[in-house]
């Protein structure tokens, strides 16, 4: 709040300075306009003015109240100088060239004194003497002429831009300030979604897929390698009750959750070989076709093989064969690979929705990083899953 008071600040003392140097030049213009002030009243009233220009030039970086003081004293000081003597040749002219310089430059100081009770006191005591002094120009008894009326309208712009800046800054602090709160709850919100997520993802990928190949006796699976997938399990249970996210290459083996090393880019060949080997061990014999040497960035590689091993865990799961091919394939924007089976199918229509395996372990984590799946399927014909990826 302190740098947006002090930004608003600046932001009027600058506009003050702006506004203020511009009208003196459009007034003395008009000063200068021969028969309208005599030479002698014109050069001392110069004199003054470069005084007044000279303490809004400090006004726009010192801020102080004194230039205020000094710009106001100056000001006022013109208006007396250039009806010197009293009734001059043409008091109409005069008057109609003191509204830029009254009613614009002296109260151009008013965009910097709305704000304490001091300052207001100084714009009430700065705005009485400058109307007064246009008055006696005017050399009229009416106190609402025009070039009265003019200057009263430019002090009171000028104050209601000072109080509706003043007070205007503050209230948008505050709701810049309530949509930062309501930006950081929702950013946590989502965090602790995506965490949520991230662990239901791995808990199916893992320690159910270990539970499905228990209530099956592990067929097609060594007790040694079963074993070691169970211990494994129960690391990344450790892991996530401890409220820690495990990286890729912390995940078991066996489950078909591929280790990816921790660089900006991969080699997609140097993992393929392994996910192979791997489901070769719990009784899935995976033929490769295709290129083995993408290059791909690491989050994107880790989203792409997790994705790739859940769908080779749904066929040695649900396929019922022994036997699935995948086909690396890739272009100047996009890498693909097809996972088919000649299994048992399935109707796509018939898949339920809060089924974790294809929403969220392949769907959803390619979405994340830009992919896509299709899923072709009909009983009797087999499976074929399309997963794509930018590079």
């Amino acid at each position: 709040m302190e740098l947006i008071a002090k930004e608003r600040d600046r932001l009027l003392h600058r506009a003050a300075r702006f506004i203020g140097i511009s009208l003196a030049v459009v007034a003395f213009l008009g000063l200068s306009v021969p028969g309208v002030v005599d030479l002698t009243s014109l050069f001392a009233a110069l004199l003054l003015c470069v005084l007044l220009v000279f303490s809004l030039v400090r006004l726009g970086g010192d801020h102080s109240i004194l230039w205020v003081l000094l710009g106001l004293a100056a000001g006022l000081g013109v208006l007396t100088i250039v009806q010197l003597p009293f009734g001059a040749p043409d008091q109409s002219a005069l008057a109609t060239a003191l509204i830029p310089f009254a009613g614009g430059t002296i109260a151009s100081f008013a965009l910097v004194l709305t704000g304490r009770i001091p300052r207001v006191v100084i714009l009430v005591a700065g705005f009485a003497a400058t109307v007064g002094l246009v008055v006696l120009a005017t050399g009229s008894s009416n106190p609402l002429s025009y070039p009265v009326g003019a200057v009263v309208l430019g002090w009171i712009i000028f104050t209601f831009v000072g109080l509706w800046v003043s007070s205007s800054v503050p209230r948008a602090a505050r709701r810049i300030n309530n949509i930062g709160r309501a930006h950081r709850a929702e950013r946590q919100a989502s965090e602790i979604e995506a965490q949520r997520r991230q662990g239901a993802r791995l808990l199916h990928d893992t320690v159910l897929a270990t539970l499905t190949l228990l209530a099956h006796s592990g067929v097609g699976v060594t007790e040694d390698a079963l074993r070691a997938q169970a211990g494994d399990d129960a690391q990344l249970l450790r892991q996530l009750r401890l409220g820690s996210t495990p990286a890729p290459q912390d995940l078991p083996l066996a489950t078909g959750a591929i280790p990816v090393a921790a660089t900006d880019d991969a080699i997609l060949g140097t993992t393929l070989e392994s996910v192979k080997q791997r489901f070769g061990r719990i009784g899935l014999e995976v033929s490769w076709h295709g290129t083995g040497q993408v290059l791909l960035p690491s989050e994107v590689l880790d989203a792409f093989l997790l994705a790739l091993a859940e769908c080779l865990e749904n066929v040695r799961r649900h396929a019922g064969v022994t036997e699935a091919h995948v086909t690396i394939t890739d272009d100047e924007t996009t890498v693909r690979a097809m996972v088919t089976d000649s299994g048992i199918g399935f109707d796509v229509r018939d898949i339920d929705s809060a089924r974790l395996g294809l929403k969220d372990s392949v769907i959803a984590r390619l979405g994340e990083v830009g992919g896509t799946a299709r899923l072709f399927s009909s009983p009797g014909s087999g499976t074929t899953v399309v997963l794509e990826v930018p590079k």
